[in-house]
């Protein structure tokens, strides 16, 4: 249940104040102003978790904006940016010293999946959508308390 706890970790907003005495401000919106760099853009139809199982092991990249996030069972966690760059959807993930899905390129993607070309050995995955918070069924579970 690693994953799942991993899951629910990076849904929590954060940041948040506890100070009731203060006046409420509208806060500034991430989305709100357009980029002022117009060859970038949101992720948009990366928007959501996405999930692949390699070599018995459960992989989850998630995407909110122009966030990413990437956690696999074997203790790998990255995190950094899912963009349209120039017409091509990249993906750029610090991983410490796991450089394996640190660059990747956006092949395709459509409402369940997601195909993903790493620039390292690894080569192109595809991951289906995690819907409603649920996993698809086919993931392994052998070893998930460990």
């Amino acid at each position: 249940m690693g994953l799942t706890g991993a899951l629910a970790l990076t849904a929590c907003g954060g940041g948040g104040s506890d100070d009731s005495d203060s006046k409420p401000t509208p806060a500034p919106s991430a989305t709100a102003a357009p980029s002022p760099d117009a060859s970038r853009a949101p992720a948009g139809p990366l928007e959501g978790s996405w999930l692949v199982t390699v070599d018995s092991q459960a992989v989850v990249l998630m995407v909110s904006g122009e966030e990413a996030a990437l956690f696999a069972t074997g203790g790998t966690v990255c995190s950094g940016t899912a963009r349209e760059e120039g017409g091509t959807r990249t993906i750029r993930l610090k991983c410490g010293d796991d450089e394996d899905r640190a660059n990747g390129t956006v092949d395709s993607v459509g409402k369940d999946s997601l195909k993903v070309t790493w620039k390292s050995p690894l080569g192109t995955e595809t991951y289906t959508r995690a819907e409603g918070g649920s996993f698809p069924s086919g993931l392994p579970t052998e070893g998930a308390g460990s």
